[in-house]
């Protein structure tokens, strides 16, 4: 056996000797790494989990290739929503037309133009009015049947306008409740990812927007990305002024009930805040950005670092009630505790590593640093603590400082210690039957949680459309902002047919000047499927084709050139389509032309309209579907097609990670206990609890309907870490007990009574504190907290009712295995 005594003698003679050194020595690395906290940056939003996506390369690639702002580089645009009872009437119109005007007239909007409903019936009745003011002073000089009348002229000229309108929109008698108003800004710096990053140049400018426009009669609300992205970012600090003073409150709760002496207590929570600050402190030196995902790492280092706190002191209390000295006491804590310490560190770690396997960027930073911050817990709890505690009582002897509650939790004539031996009960009593059961219902549980459904969209990341009703009767100071993103996407998608974002872009490569080139994206346009928008029978889109039919109504020439190259009549040119691009290259619409195809007529797109209320994967299967029509090289991608091809990666990433920390952490066990205890089977009997308890979390994510997203995708591997924590801790303790002639029942009753009670003890306090990321305001962050607190309560019930019928099982085996290995041997000498 690996002589491993003697490293723990080495740290021994630390904690107990040099206590003052080493607490001297963590205090500056402390102050050290405290110093990363001004360095560490934020980030927010969905950009950070499509970096390295293909299909937002692909995407990345149409954008860099054709997207080019109407108004020139460095332009953003602001959407301007105006609900009324008709948005068509007179009054509502010229409500429109005067706060289109106001923000034109203000010089920090930086406005290059804008476009509305109400612009285009102005200038239907005064063609000549071509600035607001003038459009404003045509509708006040028109009748109400005048402006009717130039309204229903408005929708049969010019069909995009009806985009702007809400689905209630009635043609013959124009009226609908609501309408659409783009204004285009100015804004060096600007990218068309804007509103998914943590902070947008265009923030300032959409939020006095907002202030302007309010001044204007009428009920008319500003959206777009830079509000997003300002609500993405304080979104983070909002959760985080929720949920941290809960949890203290609820952590110092339940610590004081645990420790029940105000020394320990204070040891304790320094511990808790040394592996805080130095896992951040870590995080700004290393230049990690701090994003949603990363708020779950502090419920997550104070689970382990409560569990680590509760047994060390607890252990060494066990020690002391037999009323042996501080020293001595603290070496036998020691002795036990740094080696399942250590188990439990190395499957954590495991578990939270493994997702470094996945795509996305965020998810492999959680695991960095979750990983990191388990081990800093390690040596703050396996080492600091210990030191701090015993420097702590040795002063208490030396100055007869007043002694408080001294006994362990569970002990053995407590109630605690007794309610915890059901499971050794049942090891006594039934164990093959109890053991069948559990495998039966691990196999059920497992094989109904593979339904998950994985989802993946910018609305994770934002508060729900209405606060929950604890959140008024909460102080100011801590109190969220009143959020309104969510209830306007949701407003568009029930109101209108498809929003800003619900686009689906097909990007072509080949030669578009063969003479079919055209007549391809035509016939795609044809018979579109269901998740497409369709205007007249043909799918809504946007493509080189738009711009030739708008340059034909603007010039008769081009028109005619058109016609002498379609032969077969459709509108279609298919032959002389050099001579058809260099005409219109060469016109006013050369720009608008070059944002639909390359300069060398190689590379096109076409951007579909999709309806607002079909599923990404409803969309994603039909463009790629459209995609596959072309007899060039087509591609499809877009906003929609990237979140879906985010959601495959999440699910892939999920399941990817939790074989491989089932895998590592079954070889770690494994290797663990045969290095140590020369006793590998016991590795087993410490998973088989685990696997029970990813298939109870696995099963109820299924049944509360929550989906793998970019967070709870990673619950499963993390539940493995965490999970282990609780049955490492009892399979040691067994390991340690089980010696000499202490009998199997009677091992693990002493070590459920001992240990079991610190288990209890950590769940409860561990369970609270991650719990209350319920009230997160993000709802993402609330269904991550939910399940960590779950797998912490399935893993201690599993812990304390499984793993004693497991070690059972594991020992009988052996002895038959012995059993059979002696018959062999005896036949053979005979």
């Amino acid at each position: 056996m690996l002589d491993y005594q003697k490293y723990i003698d080495i740290l021994d003679d630390w904690i107990v000797n040099r206590d003052k050194t080493v607490v001297a020595a963590f205090i500056v690395m402390t102050l050290i790494l405290s110093a990363g906290f001004g360095m560490t940056a934020t980030d927010s939003g969905t950009s950070q989990f499509t970096d390295g996506v293909p299909a937002q390369e692909a995407f990345d690639e149409v954008n860099d290739n054709f997207e080019r702002e109407p108004f020139g580089e460095g332009t953003g645009s602001t959407t301007l929503i105006q609900k009324d009872q008709n948005v068509l009437s007179k009054p509502a119109i010229l409500n429109m037309l005067k706060a289109q005007n106001r923000l034109t007239q203000r010089e920090s909007q930086d406005v290059v133009g804008t476009t509305s409903v109400a612009q285009a019936v102005a200038q239907t009745l005064a063609p000549d009015a071509e600035t607001l003011p003038e459009q404003i002073d045509a509708v006040e000089a028109a009748s109400q049947s005048e402006i009717k009348s130039a309204t229903r002229t408005t929708l049969d000229r010019q069909p995009a306008v009806v985009g702007l309108l809400s689905n209630d929109l009635n043609r013959e008698e124009p009226s609908a409740s609501a309408t659409l108003t783009t204004v285009t800004h100015e804004v060096p710096g600007v990218s068309s990812s804007a509103g998914t990053e943590g902070t947008s140049p265009l923030t300032p400018i959409q939020q006095e927007a907002d202030y302007i426009v309010s001044s204007v009669d009428g009920d008319i609300s500003v959206f777009g990305s830079g509000i997003i992205s300002a609500e993405l970012s304080s979104v983070i600090s909002d959760s985080l002024g929720l949920v941290v003073p809960a949890a203290v409150v609820l952590i110092l709760f339940f610590l004081i009930i645990a420790y029940r002496d105000p020394f320990d207590l204070l040891i304790g929570l320094v511990s808790l805040a040394m592996a805080i600050i130095w896992t951040f402190g870590f995080m700004g030196w290393a230049g990690i950005p701090f994003t949603q995902m990363l708020i779950t790492v502090p419920p997550l280092l104070l689970a382990v670092g409560i569990d680590f706190g509760i047994h060390a002191v607890n252990r060494y209390r066990e020690e002391r009630v037999e009323g042996i000295e501080p020293t001595p006491a603290m070496r036998t804590a020691t002795d036990q505790l740094l080696p399942a310490f250590f188990i439990v560190t190395g499957t954590t770690v495991l578990g939270f590593a493994a997702n470094g396997t996945s795509q996305l960027g965020p998810i492999r930073d959680l695991g960095f640093v979750a990983s990191v911050g388990i081990l800093f817990t390690f040596l703050i709890f396996g080492i600091f603590l210990p030191a701090l505690k015993h420097f702590t009582d040795q002063q208490r002897v030396r100055y007869d400082l007043p002694e408080f509650s001294t006994a362990p939790i569970g002990s053995e004539d407590s109630a605690v210690g007794k309610s915890l031996t059901v499971g050794v009960a049942i090891a006594r009593r039934a164990p093959y039957v109890f053991f069948a059961l559990v495998l039966v219902s691990t196999a059920a549980m497992g094989a109904y949680g593979t339904g998950i459904d994985t989802r993946f969209t910018t609305e994770d990341f934002l508060p729900p459309e209405e606060n929950p009703g604890y959140v008024e009767v909460l102080p100011e100071a801590v109190a969220p902002s009143e959020y309104t993103v969510t209830k306007q996407i949701n407003y568009l998608e029930d109101n209108f047919e498809s929003g800003e974002s619900d686009t689906v872009t097909v990007y072509v490569e080949g030669s578009l000047q063969d003479g079919t080139a055209l007549e391809e994206i035509h016939r795609a346009n044809q018979d579109p499927p269901d998740s497409f928008v369709t205007t007249g029978g043909s799918a809504d889109s946007t493509s080189i084709l738009t711009v030739i039919n708008r340059y034909e109504r603007a010039s008769p020439e081009f028109r005619q050139l058109v016609a002498q190259n379609d032969q077969n009549g459709n509108g279609v040119p298919d032959q002389n389509l050099p001579t058809i691009y260099n005409a219109l290259y060469d016109s006013p619409y050369g720009d608008r032309a070059a944002s639909y195809m390359t300069d060398d007529y190689t590379r096109t797109r076409i951007v579909y309209s999709v309806e607002s209320d079909a599923s990404q994967q409803e969309v994603t299967e039909d463009t790629r579907a459209v995609a596959d029509e072309f007899r060039m090289e087509a591609t499809a991608t877009g906003s929609v097609v990237v979140l879906k091809a985010v959601s495959d990666v999440i699910a892939e990433s999920a399941y990817i990670s939790l074989g491989l920390a089932i895998l590592a952490s079954a070889v770690f066990l494994l290797f663990a206990y045969w290095l140590l205890e020369r006793r590998p089977g016991l590795g087993v009997a410490n998973l088989i609890p685990i696997l029970l308890t990813i298939a109870a979390l696995a099963a109820t994510m299924r049944y509360l309907d929550i989906p793998f997203n970019v967070l709870t995708g990673t619950t499963l591997s993390i539940g493995i870490g965490l999970g282990i924590d609780y049955s490492a801790h009892l399979v040691h303790r067994f390991s340690e007990e089980y010696r000499g002639d202490v009998g199997l029942l009677e091992a693990l009753d002493i070590s459920v009574r001992g240990t079991g009670g610190a288990l209890a003890g950590s769940m409860v306090t561990t369970t609270s504190g991650t719990g209350v990321l319920v009230l997160a305001v993000v709802p993402i962050l609330g269904q991550f907290g939910l399940l960590i607190a779950l797998s912490v309560l399935y893993s201690f019930v599993a812990s304390i009712l499984v793993l004693p019928t497991s070690i059972v099982i594991w020992d009988r085996s052996r002895g038959t295995l012995g059993t059979l290995l002696s018959s062999r041997q005896s036949r053979s000498v005979n």
